[in-house]
């Protein structure tokens, strides 16, 4: 692991536990841990499912005494819940809930690498993470080594960096890494390895494990599972960079309120279930659209519920997607429902064109966020707006 950097100017606020909800639990399976989630964390009245305490400050038994709880910015013992069950199902030393997965990429990045310092990050990653690292190229901020593949990720940590960021599998072209091997050349390169595991959570992958630093998703995609959340993400390996990230969230705010951390406990519960479907029906719609003389390319990396797919020529891509009717048009993904978007125009709408076509998302790429509905309805209803598509183009 690479060295860490300890400045001098930065006073380390220690990271807030709250009394756990799991102390014995280090041999829980995945299914246990999020089932229990939350569970009797309120000693006093005894109850299952974790308080919300909205409250925004906290009393003083008197001078320079504290409950544990001062001001809701440093800590909520709902959120506090929420950090422990995140640390908890990465195998981390410490978690972080954010008010976005934005949020939590921008923490990471400004937290853990030094102004002025190398990040070596994906070129085909999420649109808003690339749009971000982009403008903090331009503004000088960073310098930023934007890669594409395994090749120019090897050649790019040839030189030292600071940290390097990817996803696995990418979003929306659903490439996939060895965690393992990259960490080890980022280590080599003296950088921290953060790995943005939302679309397979930890359900399918622990990056921590492989070898990686820092885990970040946005939760408000699979681990909320509901679209009725918005929330960030990150788990950290390393307990001082836990206190380098405490620190640095108390002092810019981004952290997620009371209401929403009670949100994604709520949703957490049901993760492993969750894609376990999202993953069967994906599988099972996948399968349709590679038999679909209507479609060019299909990417699916075999596991979790994401997929992504070319529409042929022959298809009238707004006729089809003013025709689905289980799917629904709109950005985000991860929820029980089945959600369709167009990345060219929406999510990677801000990525240069040139570079979309470097990558291979091109203006009829569609991605698929396949929900927990039946599979046939699913495939029913692809073919109908593929069928209307066709038509409206003949």
């Amino acid at each position: 692991m690479p060295a860490y950097d300890d400045r001098s100017d930065i006073r380390a606020v220690p990271v807030h536990h709250h009394p756990s909800w799991a102390e014995d639990t280090p041999e829980w399976g995945i299914e246990t841990l999020l089932s229990h989630v939350g569970t009797l964390t309120d000693p006093t009245t005894g109850a299952i499912t974790t308080p919300i305490h909205l409250s925004t400050a906290f009393g003083h038994p008197g001078l320079r005494q504290s409950t544990g709880y001062d001001y809701a910015r440093t800590a909520t013992p709902t959120r506090d819940v929420l950090q422990d069950a995140l640390a908890r199902l990465d195998g981390g030393a410490a978690g972080f809930a954010t008010s976005s997965g934005m949020a939590a990429v921008q923490l990471v990045v400004e937290a853990l690498a030094q102004h002025g310092s190398r990040i070596v990050a994906l070129e085909d990653l999420y649109g808003g993470s690339f749009r971000y690292l982009q403008v903090l190229k331009e503004e000088g901020a960073y310098d930023v080594d934007f890669v594409f593949g395994e090749d120019e990720l090897r050649t790019a940590l040839q030189t030292p960096a600071a940290l390097v960021l990817i996803e696995t599998p990418t979003n929306p072209m659903m490439a996939t890494f060895d965690v393992d091997a990259v960490a080890e050349l980022a280590h080599a390169a003296g950088a921290l390895l953060a790995v943005d595991n939302t679309f397979y959570t930890p359900v399918n992958l622990r990056p921590l494990e492989h070898g990686a630093d820092v885990a970040l998703s946005s939760g408000t995609k699979y681990l909320g599972g509901h679209n009725d959340v918005s929330a960030g993400t990150i788990v950290v390996a390393d307990p001082r960079l836990g206190e380098r990230l405490q620190y640095r969230i108390n002092t810019t705010g981004a952290t997620l309120d009371p209401f929403s951390s009670f949100l994604l406990l709520r949703g957490m519960k049901t993760l492993a279930l969750r894609m376990e479907k999202h993953e069967a029906n994906a599988k099972e719609v996948a399968a349709f659209l590679e038999s679909s003389e209507h479609v060019t390319r299909v990417l699916y990396p075999g596991r979790s519920g994401m997929i992504s797919f070319d529409l042929a020529q022959d298809v009238d891509i707004a006729v089809f997607l003013e025709s689905v009717r289980v799917f629904t048009f709109a950005e985000s993904l991860g929820g029980v429902e089945s959600l369709v978007t167009c990345p060219s125009v929406q999510t990677h709408a801000d990525v240069p064109p040139e570079t979309r076509e470097k990558y291979g998302l091109t203006d009829r790429l569609l991605r698929l966020s396949v929900g927990i509905e039946t599979a046939a309805d699913l495939v029913t209803d692809l073919r109908q707006a593929l069928e209307a598509g066709a038509a409206a183009a003949a």
